[in-house]
Parts: C-alpha cells; sequence; structure tokens
C-alpha cells in the first residue's frame, strides 16, 4: 500500500499519515491470526489454507478497485474505514498464505524458501516500477494519482487471480514436490494428505503422526533465528515505508523522490536475497548472524543524521543498504535451521512467520516514535 504514498501531498493531508496508519491496520490481524495459524498448524489442511489466503487477496485487491470507481474515488469517514476493513483483510490472507507456504517449502529444498522470498522481494520491485510507470504516465494529467492506483490495482487483481489457479491446479502437481510431499507424509505429516490426493497420490492409513518435537521446543532450539527474524524487520520496517514518505525532506527530485526511494529500497532487498545462492559468501555461522543483525540498529541513527543534514546521495546509498541486508539476513536466517522430521520442518516454517511477522508489526509501531521528532502529532 506504501506506493500510494506521495511527498507532493499537501501538508494538511499528511497529518493522518496514511502509509502509517494503514500498515498499523494490516499488522495485528496479520500477527494475530499467524499465532493461531502457527498453533495449530498441525491440524490444518495446508492446501484448502493457502487457497483461502490467494482468494482473499484477490478478492480484497477487487473490493479497493470496486469501492474506487462507486465513489468516485470520493473520500470521507465511510470510504477509509471500508478501506481499513480491506487492509486488515490483506493482514489475514498474508498469514493464511506466507505461513502456509513457508511450512510447506520447509521440508523441501532450502532453495525453494529463498526462491520463495525472492518472489516476495520481486513484487515488491513490481509494485514499486508500476508505481513509477503510473507516476509517469499519469503525473500530469487530472486526478492522475487515482487513474494510477486504479491501473495498479487492476493489475494486481489480475495477478492475483493467476496465482490462485497456479496453486490450485498446477504447483501441487510439479514432480519435484510430489517426491517432498510424498517423503513428509511418510515422516508422519497430516498437512500434505489432501496435496497428494489432489496430484492422484492416496496414503495409506498408517501414515501416522510420529512423535516428533513440540513447538516450545522448536522454539527453543531456535530461539536465536527467531530473535534475528525479529531484529531485521523492527528495524527495517521503523523505517521502511513511512520514514522515507514524511522524514526525508525536499530534494531535487521533489515528489519524485519518496518513490525512487522505495523503489531502491525493493531492488536491492531483491538482490539480497539471491546473494546467498554464491555458497561462499553466504553467513553460516549462527552466532555471525546474530552479531550481523544488531550491527543493524547503528541504521536508525544514521537514517535520522542523514534525513537532518545529509544531501539525497546519501539517502539513496542508505536505502539501497538497508534493503539489501534486509534481504541477504531474511534469507540466511531461513534457510539455517538445522535439518528435522517433515512435520517439524512445516511447523518451524510456521514459527519462523511468526517472528518475521512480529518483528513488521514491532517496526510498524516503533515507525510513529519518528513523529515526536517530526512535530507531527
Amino acid at each position: 500500500m506504501t506506493n500510494h504514498t506521495d511527498v507532493s501531498v499537501p501538508t494538511k493531508i499528511e497529518k493522518y499519515h496514511p502509509s502509517r496508519v494503514l500498515t498499523l491496520v494490516y499488522q495485528p490481524f496479520a500477527f494475530g491470526t499467524m499465532m493461531l495459524l502457527a498453533y495449530y498448524e498441525a491440524k490444518i489442511n495446508t492446501r484448502r489454507r493457502i487457497l483461502f489466503g490467494y482468494i482473499l487477496f484477490s478478492l480484497c485487491t477487487l473490493a479497493l478497485v470496486l469501492l474506487d470507481v462507486g465513489t468516485s474515488g470520493k473520500g470521507g469517514a465511510a470510504n477509509y474505514v471500508g478501506i481499513c476493513l480491506l487492509v486488515a483483510g490483506f493482514g489475514l490472507a498474508d498469514a493464511f498464505t506466507q505461513g502456509g507456504i513457508v511450512g510447506d517449502l520447509s521440508f523441501m529444498d532450502p532453495t525453494f524458501l529463498q526462491s520463495f522470498f525472492a518472489g516476495l522481494a520481486a513484487s515488491g520491485a513490481l509494485t514499486s516500477g508500476l508505481r513509477l510507470i503510473t507516476k509517469w504516465a499519469f503525473d500530469k494529467t487530472d486526478d492522475g494519482l487515482r487513474k494510477g492506483v486504479i491501473l495498479f490495482l487492476s493489475i494486481s487483481t489480475l495477478l492475483e487471480f493467476s496465482s490462485v489457479f497456479l496453486y490450485a491446479f498446477v504447483f501441487g502437481r510439479i514432480p519435484i514436490v510430489k517426491h517432498y510431499r510424498k517423503k513428509a507424509a511418510s515422516e508422519g505429516s497430516k498437512t500434505v494428505a489432501s496435496d497428494l490426493a489432489d496430484a492422484g497420490i492416496h496414503t495409506t492409513d498408517d501414515q501416522v503422526d510420529s512423535e516428533r518435537l513440540s513447538n516450545k521446543a522448536l522454539i527453543w532450539e531456535n530461539r536465536d533465528l527467531g530473535f534475528d527474524l525479529w531484529l531485521i524487520y523492527a528495524i527495517t520496517l521503523s523505517i521502511f515505508p513511512g520514514f522515507l514518505c514524511e522524514n526525508t525532506g525536499q530534494h531535487r527530485l521533489g515528489s519524485w523522490y519518496a518513490v525512487v526511494l522505495m523503489a531502491l529500497y525493493n531492488f536491492w532487498d531483491l538482490v539480497g536475497r539471491y546473494v546467498p545462492l554464491i555458497d561462499c559468501i553466504r553467513l553460516k555461522s549462527r552466532k555471525g548472524l546474530m552479531v550481523a543483525c544488531l550491527s543493524r540498529l547503528a541504521l536508525i541513527p544514521c537514517f535520522y543524521f542523514t534525513a537532518k543534514y545529509g544531501d539525497q546521495g546519501w539517502m539513496i546509498m542508505l536505502v539501497s543498504f538497508l534493503g539489501l541486508t534486509n534481504g541477504y539476513l531474511t534469507v540466511c536466517a531461513l534457510v539455517a535451521p538445522k535439518v528435522y522430521k517433515a512435520p517439524e520442518q512445516n511447523a518451524l516454517g510456521n514459527l519462523l512467520v511468526v517472528f518475521l511477522i512480529g518483528g513488521i508489526f514491532s517496526g510498524v509501531v516503533l515507525d510513529w516514535l519518528w513523529l515526536i521528532n517530526h512535530g507531527s502529532f
């Protein structure tokens, strides 16, 4: 939702802080739902869970378009509440899909997880690319921002509906996916049964959950990785997108400044998620990973002083580094756990996503602290 924000928006409207408010609405629903789903992960039909999330994503995006068209782009409290409710729906959808897919991929090859999270970053880069295109195409036209948003949301709706069909009819039939799911079923995982049945593979009745580590034990054994993921996203979201939209001042790029900064963040986040594929530079030490995550705390004063005293070149460099380290450390943390049995890998994948979304939620809340100095409360 951050791509809708422009530094050219009048100060009177900026007092509502839409980039911060909508993100804050999103996260409690994502975090609370993800905690519940992680707790009941072993009893939930993964296929139905993920399909529900994808369908909800699609319907909420379509509803945003219909809401705007139906109200002719007019504002008002009722319309804003409707947007907030739809954003809350995005939070629910995020928990259903992200946790489900990460759990599903965790008992497969670790490179699948890297590919999935690289795909998430690619979606952010694509979002920023579309925002740049729509701003360029409609910036000088009447009601240009609204036209650009409608075009963006319409394209997003089509892409999301295509994801529903790809997951429902293609993903589960890929040979390597069927191979890993059969292996998971043989190790006692019940969450893959419907996926195997849809692919024409039927498990026997004696394939039941074998004794596995509890969620509490899995958290304790991987508490450092959970903390790493929480810290990575707490720091990143305390800066991006709210700080970049409102606290970077006016520069030569004018209304393009915040849009360019967010595009650069998303691009380098994408690059960072591919860097660990080079084995010799992937951070494998869990202690080293912890140190690297803690060192990113230095970015907070760096952004503060750069926004106050630096020029746009320094800010561009900082934003690029923020995105690069976010993507790189995310993948390093998610592929770091030792190998467990499939049911445990699935559970751990869900639990790590809880920490990740918890970090995002914490960062979104901390992001409001920038406003104390900004004098915008």
